[in-house]
Order: C-alpha cells, then sequence, then structure tokens
C-alpha cells in the first residue's frame, strides 16, 4: 500500500521551483527556489500549505466583493463599475429564499409570486439551506408578515437588506469550504505532485469568480471525482459525478474521458460501477425536487433549451453582428459540434502511445462544450480550473489562459455596465475581442494539453512518474 501524502518522502515530491522555470523566478519574491538540502517542516507539509493559500485567496475574493457588500448589494452601476457583481443576493428574494419557501413548492400562490430556481437541484438545496442558516443567524424574523408585503417592497426593507448582506457572508462560509475541499482532493489526487494543486490555490480566476454564482460546489465534487478515481474507487467516483451533474450538467462529462481509460485498460466493469453509481446518486439527488413538484423540477431544463444566444458566447457575437439563430438553432449546431468534438477525443485518446489521464480528458471534453455553449459566463471558468491544473500543471500556460479569463472578466461588467459602448452607438466592439481573446487563450491550453496526450514525454506528470520508476528500480537493483 502507497503510504499517505503527508507521509511520502520530501525527494519523491516533485518541487515546481525545481522543474518550472515560471514557479522558479516567481519564488524569488519568497526566498528562491528550493535547494537541495532543504527539509521539511514537521507541521507546514504540503497540502496543509495549499490550503492556507486558497483560504487567504478565497478571503481576499470576499474583499474584492466589498464595494457591493457595503451598499447591501443595490447599486446598479457599481455592481459593474467595481466588477463586484453576484447572483446570490438577488436571488434571495426573487426565488423566495426570504420568506424560507421550498425551491420546489407546488404551493400556487408562491409560484405565483416568485420565479422557480432555474439552476440545478444541487445548488437549489444549498441556496434553500444558506437561506435557513441566514435567518437563524438573523434572529428568525417573521416571514409570514412578509408575505402580505408587495415583492417590490421586499427590496427596500431595511431588515431584508441586512438579510442580504448575511446571506452572501454565509453563502461565502460555505463556499469557503467547497474552496478548501477542492484544494485537498487536488492535493491529493496525485501522491508525488501535491503542489499541483497550489495552481488551483493560488489561481486569480478563483479569486475573482468564486462568489459571482455557486459553481464552486460542482467543482468540489469534480476535484472529488478525480481523487477517487486516483485511489482507484470507482463506486466513489460515480458518487462525485452523480452528485455533481445534480448541481451542474458539466461534471457527466467526466464520463467520457473515463469510457477512453477503460476501453485501453480493459477495466470495463470499472466503467460500469461508475456509471450506475452516477445514475444512482443522480436519480437520488433528484428525487426529493422531483416528488415535490415536477413541474418545477423540470424548469431547468425547460429554461435552457430554450434559451437564446446569451453572455460571452460566439452565438452572441453572431448575434451582435446581425446573423441572428433562433434558439432551436444554436442547440442543434451547438450539439453537432459537440458530438464532433467529443468524437476528436475519442480518436485522441485511443490512438495516444500511453493512456491519457482522466484530467487531461475532463478537460479537453468541458473546454469543447464551453466554446459552443449558448452562454459562456465568467464564473464558468471554474469549471475548467481543477481539471486545468491537474492536465496541465506549468505555470507559464495556467497563466497565459487565465490571462484572457482576466480580460473577460473585466470586460463583461464593463459591457453590462455601459462602459464599453462607443460615442457613436454602435456594437461594442472590444467586447467582441475580449470573448476572441479568452477563446483564444482557452485554444492555446487545448493545443498544449492534446500535445501532452500524442507526445507524454512532454507532459510534466509522465515525465515525474518515470523518473520515480527509474529511481525505485535503481533502489532495487
Amino acid at each position: 500500500m502507497s503510504p499517505p501524502d503527508s507521509e511520502s518522502h520530501p525527494q519523491d515530491v516533485a518541487a515546481p521551483t525545481r522543474e518550472d522555470s515560471v514557479a522558479a523566478a516567481l519564488s524569488e519574491s519568497v526566498g528562491g527556489p528550493v535547494g537541495e538540502h532543504a527539509a521539511p517542516h514537521r507541521w507546514w507539509t504540503p497540502v496543509r500549505v495549499i490550503l492556507a493559500m486558497a483560504a487567504v485567496v478565497f478571503a481576499l475574493g470576499m474583499v474584492q466583493k466589498g464595494p457591493c457588500y457595503s451598499e447591501n448589494w443595490m447599486n446598479g452601476q457599481d455592481r459593474y463599475a467595481q466588477m463586484c457583481y453576484s447572483d446570490l443576493p438577488y436571488l434571495y428574494v426573487g426565488r423566495g429564499f426570504v420568506e424560507l419557501n421550498w425551491p420546489y413548492t407546488s404551493d400556487e400562490e408562491s409560484r405565483a409570486r416568485f420565479d422557480v430556481m432555474e439552476y440545478p437541484v444541487g445548488i437549489s438545496y444549498f441556496a434553500w439551506g444558506a437561506a435557513w442558516a441566514t435567518h437563524w443567524v438573523s434572529g428568525s424574523p417573521d416571514v409570514s408578515a412578509r408575505s402580505q408585503l408587495p415583492l417590490g417592497d421586499l427590496y427596500a426593507d431595511p431588515d431584508v437588506l441586512d438579510e442580504l448582506t448575511t446571506y452572501v457572508a454565509v453563502s461565502a462560509v460555505l463556499l469557503g469550504l467547497a474552496t478548501l475541499l477542492t484544494a485537498w482532493f487536488l492535493a491529493r489526487t496525485h501522491r508525488h505532485r501535491p503542489w499541483d494543486a497550489a495552481l488551483f490555490a493560488l489561481s486569480p480566476a478563483l479569486l475573482f469568480n468564486a462568489l459571482v454564482n455557486w459553481d464552486l460546489l460542482a467543482v468540489a465534487l469534480v476535484a472529488g471525482a478525480l481523487w477517487a478515481w486516483s485511489r482507484d474507487r470507482p463506486v466513489l467516483t460515480g458518487v462525485m459525478i452523480g452528485l455533481g451533474t445534480a448541481t451542474k450538467l458539466y461534471p457527466l462529462f467526466l464520463i467520457g474521458g473515463l469510457l477512453i481509460i477503460c476501453v485501453r485498460q480493459r477495466r470495463l466493469p470499472d466503467l460500469l460501477k461508475v456509471t450506475v453509481s452516477a445514475g444512482f446518486a443522480w436519480v437520488l439527488a433528484n428525487a426529493p425536487a422531483y416528488l415535490s413538484s415536477e413541474s418545477a423540477w423540470k424548469v431547468f431544463w425547460t429554461f435552457n433549451e430554450k434559451r437564446g444566444a446569451d453572455l460571452g458566447s460566439v452565438w452572441m457575437v453572431l448575434d451582435q453582428a446581425g446573423l441572428s439563430f433562433s434558439w432551436h438553432e444554436i442547440n442543434t449546431s451547438s450539439w453537432i459540434f459537440f458530438i464532433a468534438w467529443c468524437a476528436l477525443v475519442l480518436l485522441i485518446g485511443l490512438a495516444a502511445p500511453e493512456t491519457p489521464r482522466l484530467a487531461q480528458l475532463g478537460f479537453l471534453i468541458v473546454a469543447g462544450f464551453l466554446l459552443v455553449n449558448k452562454v459562456y459566463s465568467p464564473q464558468y471558468v471554474l469549471w475548467l480550473l481543477p481539471l486545468a491544473v491537474l492536465a496541465r500543471p506549468r505555470w507559464r500556460d495556467q497563466i497565459i489562459w487565465q490571462s484572457g479569463e482576466l480580460l473577460y472578466f473585466a470586460s463583461v461588467w464593463w459591457y453590462l455596465g455601459g462602459y464599453l459602448q462607443p460615442g457613436s452607438g454602435d456594437d461594442p466592439g472590444f467586447y467582441w475581442l475580449a470573448i476572441a481573446v479568452r477563446i483564444a487563450c482557452e485554444l492555446y491550453l487545448v493545443a498544449i494539453v492534446v500535445r501532452d496526450v500524442l507526445r507524454p514525454h512532454h507532459d510534466p506528470v509522465r515525465a515525474r512518474d518515470q523518473e520515480m520508476t527509474t529511481r525505485s528500480n535503481a533502489v532495487a537493483v
């Protein structure tokens, strides 16, 4: 049995400052690259350092939302000027959490008063649970009195405005725990490479996007699936994928990567275990919502099916450029492209000299889905983040990719605030440019990962594994 990560011999742990020139250069600000005779700290293990990094970055992300927090999220222009927008406070009232309504209630009065949550059940359950915690922290206000007020008056109620900020704070604490859990999973996915998780923990994409929505819940489950698979636990892998799919759809695509791996390694029983356990976990997670109100449960599916071209997508650029498509045409075209993309990933995975890693295949599949999706919100970068840092654990490539994401993050808020509108009244070309740069940076990382798959000697993880194998053989001799 392999020793746990915290007990690995120091020489067995890959040091980024020794194998990554960019990491070595960046380390000069904190003492320089690790020396040949460096000894590990008794308490500050790599995993604990990474958890501390993630906590600090997440806290800075909370500070970044400070301007909106200080104004109870009600300054419509500052949320774009200060780039501190978050969906959380607006849905607190708009989806009935202010009155502790069950997201999938069939009560006709509640359905007439509040819109149904348009998110998968995992997010809806979390948002509802956070609302209960908020009401408890706020002294359990009387929600029956609120039901007598017009919905618009709730946004002007000082007590409700205070609850909005409390709700964001409570949600932030819980999402912070999800962030730490993600960092823990990533640090322990590869026993000899815990420091790869630092690319997640120190990510600027994490800092700015962590609190835009609830996506970190699915991110933690994807990281859990990567960890479980690395531990040869297919049933747990499936449970993580199933719960992740119940929270956001994209974790389902990991099964495509597992299909390639299991076909190559003749592990079809493991693929069956993953698929069955994922299906069971998904059904079990969806059951309370479905049994409460089938029509409310279906809203997520119908909302996304009939959604038109939206923020960040190539479809929005085409629409604004005069090439309009109906939602049905976009659906058909997107699925055709995505199926073709998956077929290409399948061919690459089967043609590779060595079996690709799950993080590599998962990254390629999810990237293809995002590139042609009807909406590409700024926080969707978090979907790729855990996959990307394990697929290509190199600082240069992560910086190039995330630079495009940061440009888009700023541009989308400026666009929504009207700051990119030309004086002539033409379409905001700079926003189109930001979308193009974002896509180009993502395709750059896709190309690098494809190269690593087809030429494994470029893959840092493969190179380290071969080094460890060589060292073990030398010791055995």
